[in-house]
């Protein structure tokens, strides 16, 4: 089953667009777990094991695994996601030239999904669009303030950086199997690539501790695939918003590891019913 398709029937099972960031810093792992031989692993464990109801898609970032007990951990992280029925999209924003990108595509053999980075052009990104299995996330606006840099300069047809690049990664869009990343803490940015791009899937981060805008990631995050889809035919409408920090390190005061992960637990299913408040 394709990306998209897996996604929409699990969206529709569990009635949930949720996104939970499996972002485990080890500053920040709970000392009872630090005598554990993979602390990452084991924090992630129970991560997974109090929100996966309330999740549409684990989203891991590749910065808090690129050591060699990092993969491992990465590893076992995606075949317990895989074994709760929950797809992996792994945050990694690579892309790259030549064999290089080609090497980085191989990442797609571990998850169902990645980020990527559309900076150096479609060739940069070809191995990964041609994995028709695979979700591809191109980043257009992200929700950092410094995304201004660039993102927002005006071309010579009078349209910022970051529509051109929806655009771009639509023309992209040859297996279906492409979306977008665009931040919540830009609500109106998110209308306009809308409006431009009316049937890539977004991933929309930012709602959680970055205090984006629920609303508007869910009025312009999801949208219908198009015909010929398997999830088009039920009508699904497909896109993820995501939370990291605000989830996974709720219970960070709690007493104890069973209030710990409860509040993860709590943290996914208060977003899953916020968010679905404007679904």
């Amino acid at each position: 089953m394709r990306f998209f398709d897996r996604l929409a029937a699990r969206i529709d099972d569990r009635n949930t667009v949720v996104s939970v960031g499996l972002d485990p810093d080890t500053d920040r792992i709970p000392e009872f777990l630090a005598d554990h031989d993979l602390p990452r692993w084991a924090f992630n464990r129970r991560i997974i094991d109090a929100t996966h109801e309330h999740a549409a898609c684990f989203k891991p970032n590749a910065a808090f695994y690129e050591d060699a007990d990092g993969w491992r951990a990465l590893r076992e992280t995606v075949a317990y996601a895989h074994g709760k029925d929950v797809p992996v999209l792994l945050d990694a924003k690579r892309a790259d030239i030549g064999n290089t990108t080609r090497q980085y595509a191989k990442l797609l053999d571990v998850v169902d999904g990645i980020t990527v980075n559309p900076y150096m052009g479609r060739d940069s990104l070809a191995p990964f669009l041609s994995r028709e299995d695979a979700g591809v996330f191109v980043l257009a606006r992200t929700s950092n303030p410094g995304g201004t840099d660039f993102q927002d300069l005006e071309l010579a047809t009078g349209e910022p950086l970051y529509e051109r690049v929806a655009t771009r990664a639509s023309e992209w869009n040859e297996h279906g199997n492409v979306g977008l990343v665009v931040g919540a803490t830009t609500s109106d940015e998110l209308e306009d690539v809308r409006e431009r791009v009316p049937h890539l899937p977004f991933l929309v981060p930012g709602v959680g501790a970055q205090g984006g805008d629920a609303e508007a990631a869910v009025e312009h995050g999801l949208t219908e695939l198009p015909e010929g889809t398997e999830s088009a035919a039920r009508g699904v409408d497909v896109g993820l918003v995501n939370s990291s920090r605000g989830i996974i390190f709720a219970g960070e005061n709690a007493r104890g590891e069973g209030e710990f992960f409860a509040a993860a637990g709590d943290a996914a299913r208060r977003l899953k019913r916020r968010l679905n408040q404007y679904r």
